[in-house]
C-alpha cells in the first residue's frame, strides 16, 4: 500500500513538473483592429491598423500602422508588451500571465478609440509649449487643419502625431509627459 502511494505521488510530481504551461489562447480575429479616418488628407481616408502579435507577454507586441489611400505605409510604431506591462505594474495587478494577456487585449481594444482621433490636430487657440518638439510643424498643422492621432506609451506618456505635407511623413507634434 505504501509503495502504491509513493508511486502515485512520484508520478503526480513528475507529471506536474514536466507539464509545460500553454500560452493563453487569443482568437485570431480579436488580434486586429482597423479604422478608416482622414489623416494625411482631409478629403480621403487612411487606414489605421493595430495588431497584437506573439503568444506570451514576453514576446507580444502591438504593431500600429497607418496606410495612405494610395496603399503606401506612412507610419509604423511597435509597442513591446514588456514595456507597457512594466509601466503599469505598480497600478494594475499583472502578476499572472493570463492578466498580462488580458491587459494587452484591452490595450489593443482601446488603441483606436474615437477619443484618440483629433480633428483637427491643432486648433486655432492652441499654443505650443515645452512638450512641443517642433514649433514650425505645430504652426504648419494649425494652418493645414489636418487631423491628428494620439496614443499611449505608458500611463503618463502620450505621443500626438500628424501628417506633415512639407516633410512628406508623419511626425510627432506633441509628447507628454515622459
Amino acid at each position: 500500500m505504501r509503495y502504491a502511494f509513493s508511486t502515485i505521488a512520484v508520478f503526480f510530481l513528475f507529471f506536474t513538473a514536466c507539464r509545460q504551461e500553454k500560452p493563453v489562447q487569443i482568437d485570431t480575429a480579436a488580434r486586429t483592429k482597423v479604422v478608416l479616418r482622414s489623416f494625411s488628407d482631409t478629403a480621403t481616408v487612411d487606414t489605421f491598423k493595430i495588431v497584437l502579435s506573439g503568444e506570451r507577454p514576453k514576446e507580444m507586441e502591438l504593431v500600429f500602422t497607418i496606410t495612405s489611400p494610395s496603399g503606401q505605409r506612412i507610419y509604423t510604431k511597435i509597442l513591446k508588451a514588456t514595456s507597457l506591462l512594466d509601466n503599469y505594474k505598480d497600478n494594475v495587478d499583472l502578476g499572472k500571465e493570463k492578466k498580462q494577456v488580458k491587459f494587452m487585449q484591452d490595450e489593443l481594444g482601446l488603441f483606436l478609440d474615437e477619443e484618440n482621433f483629433l480633428e483637427p490636430a491643432v486648433t486655432d487657440d492652441e499654443l505650443p509649449d515645452k512638450n512641443t518638439p517642433d514649433k514650425i510643424f505645430f504652426a504648419e498643422l494649425k494652418k493645414s487643419g489636418l487631423n491628428g492621432f494620439k496614443y499611449r506609451l505608458g500611463k503618463e506618456s502620450n505621443v500626438y502625431i500628424a501628417w506633415s505635407p512639407s516633410a512628406g511623413k508623419v511626425k510627432p507634434y506633441y509628447e507628454c509627459c515622459k
